[in-house]
Formats: structure tokens, sequence, C-alpha cells
């Protein structure tokens, strides 16, 4: 019988929010599923690793980098190309995104997901920029509106950010780091310069003046094996999974036949990066009633035979799993304490 995990990014609250969040959390089916647990396991993360817990821990699910708790990496580039349709050859790729970035007492980049680009106006971005690429032997292909890839063999060894964990702060201590840093810096400016007075952006309210650079990985890495599916998540992270199971909704996902099926869910992303504690309450409420009470049904139903919930947030995540003998333990409050960390 198919066991399932449900990741959600930033379903752990910041801890100094969590108190008052959980006394106004409406959402019995989780709360029934964090206490009746048959196993619970809190795990703190490295804040200097320049990448979200999530991130990392979904990396490892897949087989592309090592355990988070000791060795957090997330090479998502290859895997994401091959989502795509792309094939990438042998070298080392990155996930490139064009972005927006607010210049002010210091640079700021918003969240991603608010970044409105037509897929006319990135591919117009795209074929003016490749130039200043092709002149430096660096392969710059398209993937989609957000989600373009470079092979730069030679910045292997930069120390890259994923953009969640850059958003929203000084984006100075997030750019790529080490030997190619420079180099890096110079492409980045040429590229800047060159979009600053783009039609695109001189027609766009929010110019696209900017790229994020990470995720980078060899092209040689194996095919990831999960059966994952994805809902409200980016564009990149859908790319990562079954292509039926791409937005998918919690029945679509308990009727796949897989042994073990995870998913990733991106509700909460937004509000969490944003501190948007009444915007995370009422998300949470949605995946109350579109994920927690279908999933709690399931195992009650014996549809699954286990329910684990991974919650993160940026110090940390938590890891519950439920099965439906551990229902029976009444002795135990249905109640948030686990989301206290």
């Amino acid at each position: 019988m198919a066991s399932t995990t449900l990741v959600l990014p930033f379903g752990l609250p910041q801890a100094e929010m969590a108190p008052d969040l959980v006394r106004a959390l409406q959402a019995p089916a989780l709360a029934t599923l964090l206490s009746r647990n048959s196993t619970h396991t809190v795990h703190a993360f490295d804040a200097d690793t320049r990448l979200l817990p999530h991130e990392a821990w979904l990396a490892h699910a897949l087989g592309l980098a090592g355990d988070p708790s000791d060795r957090p990496a997330a090479p998502f580039a290859p895997a994401v190309m091959r989502g795509l349709g792309l094939a990438p050859d042998a070298g080392h790729w990155f996930l490139f995104h064009p972005v927006h970035v607010v210049v002010g007492t210091h640079l700021m980049m918003p969240d991603l997901r608010g970044l409105r680009i037509t897929d006319d106006e990135s591919r117009a971005l795209f074929a003016a920029a490749l130039p200043l690429f092709e002149e430096l032997g660096k392969t710059l292909v398209y993937g989609n509106a957000t989600t373009w890839f470079l092979r730069a063999d030679d910045w292997a060894g930069l120390a890259t950010a994923s953009p969640d964990a850059a958003t929203g702060d000084n984006l100075h201590p997030w750019l790529p780091a080490g030997d190619a840093a420079r180099d890096f810096r110079r492409l980045l400016n040429e590229v800047q310069m060159l979009w600053h007075a783009h039609p695109v952006n001189e027609a766009r309210r929010q110019p696209v003046n900017s790229f994020w650079l990470w995720g980078g990985g060899p092209g040689s890495q194996p095919r990831p094996e999960l059966a994952l599916a994805t809902s409200a998540s980016p564009a990149w992270v859908n790319a990562l999974a079954t292509p039926e199971l791409r937005d998918a909704t919690c029945v679509q996902w308990l009727t796949t036949k897989d042994h073990e099926r995870t998913a990733v869910l991106g509700h909460l992303t937004a509000a969490g990066l944003a501190e948007d504690w009444p915007g995370w309450l009422e998300s949470m409420r949605q995946l109350e009633d579109q994920w927690f009470a279908p999933l709690l049904g399931a195992l009650r139903s014996g549809q699954t035979s286990a329910v684990r919930l991974v919650l993160a947030n940026r110090r940390g995540w938590s890891d519950t799993t439920t099965t439906k003998l551990a229902l029976n333990k009444f002795w135990r409050h249905e109640n948030f304490k686990n989301l206290l960390t």
C-alpha cells in the first residue's frame, strides 16, 4: 500500500509568531495528523547554507544531493532541464532566472512569484543577452519565461544562493562567491546595462533588470526517480514533477499507483517570505480543505498506509509520520504544539 509525503515550505511559522498563529489556526485535520503521530522529529538547519531547508530536503529526496542535515546542496539545474524536455550535455549547468531588482540604499530582490513576464518578453530579453554569453564561450538555453539555463564549466565552484533564500534581503551577501565571482559580476553588469534600455523594459512597469544564478550541477547527473507532485509551485519546481502531477489536486495525487508518493505544496511560501501572517492563516485554511482533510480521510479508509508531513521554515524542518493505527491514540489531544519548534 502506498505511503504519502507532503512537503510544506513555510509550514512551520517563525518561532516568535508561532504561539499567536497556533491560537488562530483552524485546521482540525492537520491537528490530528500532527498530534496522533507515530514519529515526530525536529531538525535544525545551518543558516549559512544559502538555501532554504525544504530545498535541501527535496534535492536529497530526489537523489541529487546528500543528507540536508550535514551535506545540504541543491544542484537542481540538470533535472529541471530534463523536466522541460531539454537534454543537458556534459558540463556544469545553472538555473538562470530573469528578475527584477529594486535599487535603493541596497539592492533587494522581491519575491519572484510576483514577476509577471510573458513568453514573448522573456524571449526578447533572451535574444538580446545571448551574444554576451556566446562571446564568453558560455551556453545560454531558454527553458520557459521564468527559467533559463547556463552552462559555465569554469564557474562550477561558485557558491550560489537560492532566490527564495535571498528574497527581501540585502542582495550583496547572497551574490555568488568564489574564484569566478569577479567574472560573474562583470557579466551581470553587462546584462543589466543591456536590459536597462531594452524596449521590453521601457514598456513594463516593473522592469526585468537583472538575473539570478543558482542550482548548478553536472549535466551527467542521474535522472531523479521519485514520483513527485506539485501544487502552487514555481515553474522550476513544477519541472521536477511527473508531468501529469504538475499543479495536481490531492485527489489526483492519491489516485496514482506509485508505492511512495511525494508532493510539494507552495501555497504558504509567498506569505512566509513576506511575513504576511493573515495570508499564511488563510492559505492554511485552504490547505485544510484541499489537502489535509482528504489525506486524513485516505488514511482512515486505508487508501494510504501512512501520511508523512515535512514542514519547514528558514531555520529547519519537522518530520511527522502518522499511520492508521496511530490515529487510535485517543489520549493524545489534537493540537498544534508540534508547530512550536
